[in-house]
């Protein structure tokens, strides 16, 4: 059923903004981004619209002899198209996230499988560059250990674009990877796991952090051996006390390093609360994607099989290639979709 006098409030708004923009009165930049927001949504209001406008045009033409052929041709493409337009206006009538269209935190560590872990989560990471790559997003990485094999220890990137926490948001989790390792001379599969957190990344006015609440300790900088060794103390260790959270950047800057630290920690503390919002809000729910819970073992790659499966919605692919490759889109839509029929249900 869609709410009509809700469709009256987001076409009344739209207009206003319309107008309020026109006459340059008020603050453009957040007057913009509302109306941007709200175009899409009126457009698939106006679609809606002007099909039931057109089938009750093409019901009052039946009536007419000479009207009557016309009518009986097109009522049953229109009446075919109608659940579809009206399917798409739910889910753009659908409560965003307001976090959707941020920058992310991505953080990469190993799981359970030792150096074989560690190699995996490097793949995994060199997957989400590849998939930054392709859609044009911004991908630096903050915060890099490796171990003495190349696989990960840790690592942190952030990563700038259109729409970027919406696309990842459901990659928060334990990913399984089933092959043989590098490391395995007896040619037998191996089961490892690394853990992957994608955060939205927070602004000054979400969080507050007290600077009396942080321990802020600078240490030498670990370079790559040899004459390349940083020796000077820039590397900045955070400590927010309350919360026990323990930030790290070791960038050649110090200063810098104290604005990565900074960025990283209130992302991390947002990301708490949010966190208790999602834990509040999903605790009847059946599906958990979405849910945020990172302790879910959500994806297994099975390398010798080509297979990808998603668990949380039965999802099998057998292009495991292309998906390392960066190739993620089927799996995020999929994900997207679940998630909104979902919330389409749970409104129902």
């Amino acid at each position: 059923m869609i709410p009509e006098d809700r469709l009256h409030q987001i076409t009344s708004r739209f207009e206003y903004l319309e107008a309020q923009m026109a006459e340059g009165s008020g603050d453009i930049a957040t007057l913009g981004k509302e109306y941007s927001d709200l175009r899409p949504v009126v457009e698939q209001i106006a679609e809606w619209k002007q099909v039931r406008a057109d089938i009750a045009d093409a019901e009052a033409m039946l009536s007419d002899p000479e009207m009557r052929e016309l009518a009986q041709e097109e009522l049953p493409h229109l009446k075919a198209r109608l659940p579809d337009v009206e399917h798409a206006l739910q889910l753009a009538l659908l409560p965003r996230d307001k976090a959707d269209a941020r920058p992310a935190m991505l953080e990469i560590r190993p799981g359970t499988g030792g150096e074989e872990a560690a190699l995996f989560a490097g793949d995994l990471l060199r997957m989400y560059q590849r998939y930054a790559e392709a859609r044009g997003w911004r991908f630096e990485i903050i915060e890099h250990q490796e171990t003495e094999i190349g696989g990960i220890k840790e690592v942190v990137a952030h990563i700038t674009g259109d729409n970027v926490f919406a696309r990842l948001k459901y990659e928060s989790g334990v990913h399984r990877v089933q092959r043989v390792p590098e490391t395995e001379s007896g040619g037998r599969i191996h089961t490892s796991a690394a853990t992957v957190a994608v955060l939205p990344e927070a602004e000054d006015v979400d969080i507050q952090i007290n600077s009396n609440d942080l321990r802020i300790d600078t240490m030498r900088s670990s370079g790559a051996g040899g004459q390349h060794v940083n020796t000077t103390d820039s590397a900045v260790r955070i400590t927010h006390i309350p919360s026990g959270l323990v930030v790290t950047s070791s960038e050649k800057s110090q200063h810098r390093n104290r604005e990565i630290a900074m960025q990283v920690l209130r992302t991390r503390l947002f990301d708490k609360e949010r966190q208790k919002v999602d834990a509040e809000r999903s605790a009847n729910r059946k599906s958990q994607v979405g849910s945020g819970d990172r302790s879910e073992r959500i994806r297994t790659y099975n390398f010798p099989q080509g297979r990808l499966t998603d668990h949380r919605i039965g999802l099998t692919l057998y292009k495991l290639d292309a998906v390392m490759a960066g190739d993620l889109d089927d799996i995020i839509d999929a994900l997207t979709a679940d998630a909104q029929a979902t919330m389409l249900a749970e409104m129902t």
